[in-house]
């Protein structure tokens, strides 16, 4: 019998199981000096609206045939419409750029990769002027997800998408028209990365995808994008009453400037069809929301959530985007995953996922919520939320519950608090962008958001790789009911230590972690069939052990008392 103490000595051991077994696109099986990364890489340009004037009607006219002739004509656009402080034009543009993160060619000799790409959070505004010290494809969480997607043996890709709408208008119309807009064409610049990559792919394929393969995933603002992306494929669907203008009687969303809903046409857009289509494998999005339920329609891209079930900007439920401190500004009602999720699963579009096939511990911390009701942000009749019965393919995180917009919403995320974009001031007289991000990330540090990037990757992989048809859900299933039954876990409740007896096969590895699917204790080698876990610096809450037997795995609930 092996007996091991959870001690700080034992510390050291976190992160180094390695189960013999590790499985391609499911866990990591790339170091992070065995990831290659390309950064910079240009797939598009377009208007940019944060500094061009759209004041006079024939100089715009004047400088979009400028712009349209050249694209056209594959010449390169003059420097002056990128130059903001070139007065010659009032038109100016901004070039869309991607940081790739791949396996190299000698660790990785595979030719067809799936391809994960990130779209950051933000407001849709630069970091700092969104009241923030994140926003951009280079934020922490994005490079973190990239990294350990591509050591998962994915081409993972955080992108720029442009920004720009005005959350100060002094009317609801033109914030919420300002804002559509600006989704609008971020889809349009989302769909256009898609194209370029399926366009690289039929030919040098310099990054060795699939290109029937492609899954997006969206933060915050990027996870509204995302399940637009997903969705939107009629016209009629920009024409709800929260999307009609009262004002004009049509819809906020100008087509006849910004383009159709593939990304082409529009007098103030410069993207051109380059043959290939702009379909995607799956859509994700942590925080965030997404348009209307109505938009989701059989045959739609699979869908998948994390949410924060108090987040304060974004519903979980039904209710208005907030924008966060110092802007609080109230856009638009729009559902939470609570709502889109569980009529994806519905009707059928999440079936791929194969969700109900797996007991691993991510999903048993997902569902130890589903049905359940909680405490809620606001006062009665609303202090209360129902999750959703069987809300398979979502996450819900249950963070303490404090008042307004110190409820937590991301996480996920961290920053440098030194950093230029967290010292600059966004609410005179000196309230930095750091302070005003701590009041809803009030503990934000690397170690925590890392882990909670894990769980999502977790959750996320093992149901993307059965979605993809890289391996089957039984083949993916932790839980080996045969090896489960035979696996014994005693005192349990357990206060100083437990005992995890295997009575068909000896014990390879043991790894504990919390509800909320994060690693607390691995071990390896083990080779033993009774082993003792001392556990005096564990908190009091439920557990969950994944056993690694030389028959197969097992799971087993540990509550700590």
């Amino acid at each position: 019998m092996k007996k091991i103490t959870l001690l700080s000595s034992a510390v050291s051991m976190m992160w180094s199981y390695q189960s013999q077994a590790q499985i391609h696109y499911v866990q990591p099986v790339f170091s992070a000096d065995q990831i290659q990364v390309d950064a910079n890489v240009k797939f598009g340009t377009n208007v940019n609206f944060l500094v061009s004037k759209f004041i006079d009607p024939v100089r715009i006219g004047s400088d979009m045939t400028v712009l349209k002739t050249a694209v056209f004509t594959g010449n390169p656009i003059p420097a002056a419409y990128y130059n903001p402080a070139d007065t010659s034009t009032h038109i100016k543009v901004t070039d869309l750029k991607m940081d790739l993160y791949y396996p190299k060619s000698a660790n990785d000799t595979t030719t067809r990769r799936p391809v994960f790409i990130y779209l950051h959070t933000g407001n849709f505004l630069p970091p700092c002027t969104n009241g923030s010290p994140t926003g951009s494809r280079a934020d922490s969480a994005a490079v973190a997800m990239c990294m350990t997607m591509a050591q998962r043996g994915y081409v993972a890709i955080t992108i720029d998408y442009r920004l720009g709408w005005n959350p100060l208008a002094s009317t609801i119309q033109e914030r919420r028209g300002s804002l559509l807009n600006g989704i609008f064409r971020v889809v349009h610049d989302v769909k256009t990365c898609v194209r370029v990559l399926k366009k690289d792919a039929a030919g040098a394929n310099t990054y060795r995808i699939n290109p029937n393969q492609i899954v997006i995933f969206g933060e915050g603002s990027g996870a509204y994008v995302t399940f637009s992306v997903a969705t939107l494929n009629r016209f009629a669907e920009l024409e709800l009453n929260k999307f009609i203008n009262p004002l004009t009687g049509k819809s906020y969303i100008d087509t006849v400037n910004v383009g159709n809903l593939e990304g082409f046409g529009g007098n103030l857009n410069l993207y051109i069809p380059n043959g290939y289509d702009a379909k995607i494998s799956a859509a994700i999005g942590i925080g965030g929301a997404m348009a209307d339920t109505s938009w989701i329609e059989a045959g739609d891209a699979p869908m998948m959530a994390f949410k924060c079930i108090r987040d304060p900007f974004a519903p979980f439920n039904q209710g208005l985007v907030t924008i966060p401190p110092p802007i609080s500004q109230s856009v638009v009602d729009v559902p939470g995953p609570n709502k889109f999720i569980d009529r994806a699963n519905r009707i059928g579009n999440n079936i791929g996922f194969k969700s109900d096939s797996f007991s691993d511990p991510y999903t048993m911390g997902a569902r130890k919520l589903y049905g359940k009701t909680v405490p809620y942000i606001y006062p009665s009749p609303d202090d209360n939320i129902t999750i959703a019965d069987k809300l398979e393919n979502c996450y819900p995180f249950l963070l303490p519950l404090v008042s307004d917009f110190s409820n937590q919403a991301s996480p996920w995320q961290w920053w440098d608090p030194a950093g230029p974009t967290s010292t600059c001031i966004v609410a005179p007289p000196t309230t930095t962008a750091h302070q005003a991000a701590l009041s809803s990330n009030p503990d934000m540090s690397k170690t925590k958001a890392s882990a909670y990037i894990d769980t999502i990757a977790g959750y996320m992989c093992r149901r993307l790789s059965v979605l993809l048809g890289y391996y089957s859900a039984t083949q993916l299933s932790v839980q080996n009911t045969s090896v489960s039954s035979s696996l014994k876990v005693y005192p349990n409740p357990a206060a100083a230590f437990t005992v995890i007896r295997s009575d068909k096969g000896n014990i390879q590895g043991i790894k504990l972690t919390d509800i909320n699917g994060r690693p607390v204790y691995q071990a390896s080698n083990l080779n033993t069939y009774e082993y003792v876990l001392e556990m005096p610096s564990l908190t009091k809450g439920i557990y969950f052990i994944e056993i690694e037997t030389d028959q197969g795995f097992g799971v087993k609930k540990l509550l700590v008392d």
